[in-house]
Parts: C-alpha cells; sequence; structure tokens
C-alpha cells in the first residue's frame, strides 16, 4: 500500500484543495476503508461556502460514503479487510444527559468524532471510521446492493428520525417544500407512512421533473403558481396534514404553518443558516393547534432502518444522483450542487 493518498481538503470558506496526504491507520476499535464512492451533500454545499463551526482546517471534507475495509484496529470484532461497508457520519456516546433521555442525536458528545467535520472526511482515498461509529451505525453492505445507493445511508436517517418525530397520517396528504435530494427522500417516507397523496413544490422545473420518479403525485412551482391557493384547492380548503420544509431558509420555514391544517404537523427540518430569526403568525398556530416540530441528525435507530430501506429497495436513491465526477473535480461538484442544476453527485476517488 502507498503511503499516501489524494483528498480535497477545505482551508476557508470557497477554498477547497486536492492534495496528497498520508494514508491513515486505525486506532483500537477502528476500521480504515478504501472509500468507492463519496457523495455531495448540501451539507457540504453550506461548509464550502461559509464554513462550519466543527470543522478544523484543514480539513477532508465529505460525510457520505461506502467502500471496501483494507485495514482492521484491535479489538474490531465484527468486520473485516475485504468486507464492503457503510457508515454513518457520527454517533452518540450512551452516557450522557441526552443519550440516558432517549435523544442521542442531540448527545452532549456528538460533535467530538463527525466524519467530515471534525474528524476527516470521506472526500479521499481512505476514510478512518472511528470506534464508536462502528460500534453503533457501520454495516456490511449485501452482495449486489449498490455501494453508490447506500452511500445516502446519512441522509436517510435524518428524514427517517425527522418522519420519528411527527404524527403518522395514514390516508393524509403531505406537502414537501423542496424538491433536493432531502424532499426526494422526505416525499419516500410520507408514502411509507402512509400519506395518500404527496405534493413536492420547488422553484426549479428540472426537479419537478424528477419527483414523479419517487412517488410524488402533485408537483407545484411554487414561482409560477399560488402554493397555498393550490393547496387548499387540493385538500377541500384545509391545508395539509403534514408539511415538511426541506430547504432551509427563513421565508420558507415562515410559510410552511400557512400551508397546514388545523391539527396539522410542520416539520422544520431544513437547516437555516447561525443566527436566522423567523416570524410566525401565533393565531395560526394557537388556536389551530398546529403541532410545529424541529428536527436534527439521525439516531442509530434511525440509521438502522435507513440501511434496511435502503437494502430492501423501498427507498430509491438512484432517481436522487444527477452526475459522476472524479473526486479532483469536488470543488466542480460543489458548485453545481450549489447552482441547483444537480442533484446528488458521485465522487470517484482514483483506483
Amino acid at each position: 500500500m502507498p503511503n499516501s493518498m489524494l483528498a480535497v481538503r477545505f482551508y476557508k470558506p470557497g477554498e477547497l484543495r486536492a492534495e496528497q496526504v498520508p494514508i491513515p491507520e486505525p486506532g483500537p476499535g477502528e476500521l480504515i476503508v478504501k472509500s468507492a464512492v463519496a457523495l455531495t451533500c448540501g451539507t457540504d454545499v453550506k461548509m464550502y461556502r461559509r464554513g462550519h463551526p466543527l470543522a478544523k482546517q484543514p480539513q477532508i471534507m465529505g460525510h457520505e460514503f461506502a467502500g471496501t475495509v483494507t485495514s482492521v484496529g484491535t479489538g474490531v470484532e465484527n468486520f473485516k479487510v475485504g468486507m464492503r461497508v457503510v457508515s454513518a457520519n457520527s454517533a452518540p456516546c450512551g452516557k450522557c444527559f441526552y443519550c440516558l433521555m432517549h435523544q442521542p442525536n442531540l448527545c452532549e458528545h456528538l460533535n467530538e468524532s463527525i466524519i467530515g467535520f471534525s474528524w476527516p472526511g470521506a472526500y479521499a482515498e481512505y476514510v478512518r471510521i472511528p470506534e464508536r461509529i462502528i460500534r453503533q451505525n457501520t454495516f456490511e453492505v449485501p452482495d449486489g446492493v449498490a455501494l453508490e445507493e447506500v452511500a445516502s445511508l446519512e441522509p436517510l436517517a435524518c428524514v427517517v428520525h425527522g418522519w420519528d418525530l411527527i404524527h403518522q397520517i395514514p390516508g393524509g396528504i403531505a406537502v414537501i417544500i423542496g424538491g433536493g435530494p432531502i424532499g426526494l427522500l422526505h416525499a419516500q417516507l410520507a408514502r411509507l407512512n402512509g400519506a395518500k397523496k404527496v405534493v413536492l413544490c420547488d422553484v426549479v422545473e428540472d426537479r419537478l421533473q424528477e419527483a414523479p420518479k419517487v412517488g410524488v403525485d402533485v408537483t407545484i412551482n411554487s414561482a409560477k403558481e399560488d402554493l397555498r391557493g393550490r393547496i387548499l384547492d387540493l385538500t377541500e380548503g384545509r391545508g395539509a396534514d403534514v408539511v415538511v420544509e426541506a430547504v432551509g431558509r427563513s421565508e420558507t420555514w415562515e410559510s410552511a404553518p400557512s400551508l397546514a391544517r388545523k391539527g396539522g404537523t410542520v416539520l422544520l427540518f431544513g437547516g437555516c443558516p447561525t443566527g436566522t430569526a423567523v416570524s410566525f403568525d401565533a393565531e395560526k398556530i394557537h388556536y389551530g393547534e398546529l403541532h410545529v416540530q424541529g428536527a436534527f441528525h439521525h439516531t442509530p435507530v434511525a440509521v438502522e432502518r435507513s440501511f434496511r430501506l435502503i437494502v430492501s429497495g423501498q427507498v430509491a436513491i438512484r432517481p436522487l444522483i444527477s452526475h459522476e465526477m472524479p473526486l479532483e473535480k469536488a470543488r466542480e461538484a460543489l458548485e453545481l450542487m450549489g447552482s441547483g442544476k444537480a442533484l446528488k453527485i458521485v465522487l470517484r476517488p482514483p483506483n
């Protein structure tokens, strides 16, 4: 094995460098995985544009990946060299206040080893996976399952966790604001959670054309149509049972409650920039008994369920992937995704 590898490192907002760095060695309980595929993510775009409070600069970016085990640290029993594996990007400590309160996504020690942020990431030929993640959130990938698809484990786990927080909607109508990869995952989870009709809105026509591939019933271009008027028409004037904000902009956060019916649920999933302030119609929330729910990250339970959803084919990942580029083109990939002209992009490390 050579001593160095290609990696894409974040130096400051707007500056990524593809360069040679030492190949990592596994510590106790850790694995080294030769990455077969890394995927771009909206969070990566945000980090590239404005940085991230957890990023140690320079830092190898990327947190959605899958590959083959090349080295095993002492104490690892369930994984061997040659296995195809996929991991989430973090795992909780299991001991802090929030973990003991069964809210492991809010773990006080989560930030210690988040792949691609506080821990070297997956935009590289090799990835070192921390012991905590190996123990809780790493899985062997069955034969016949494409690594490009299972690499979406982490974002799907976040979406699954979001749906774990909201009221079930058997027979209801769900509205998804945002037609990016996360919105397309939410559309599929809405159906799996019993929605009889799934509506997706966006301002990019190309994204709306992809939505029916994942089971969306109605698409709305909110730049050209009266979104609230259309939703009221589709719901006999009541509003949707569930509204999911999957964009992360103040204006879509603020508009989401206006699309929900009395007693409905609004899931605020998209992450806004730090310091963003929003305002809501208090009367709508109070007298309409709206359930307004934030959602952050994932739990080991959600990660395992997401793995099974992908492996079983119950969630379609292929429609979320629009492009493929070599790893050294990561900056161009993030620019393309950030422009709205791409969904997820596969980044291929050198063979």
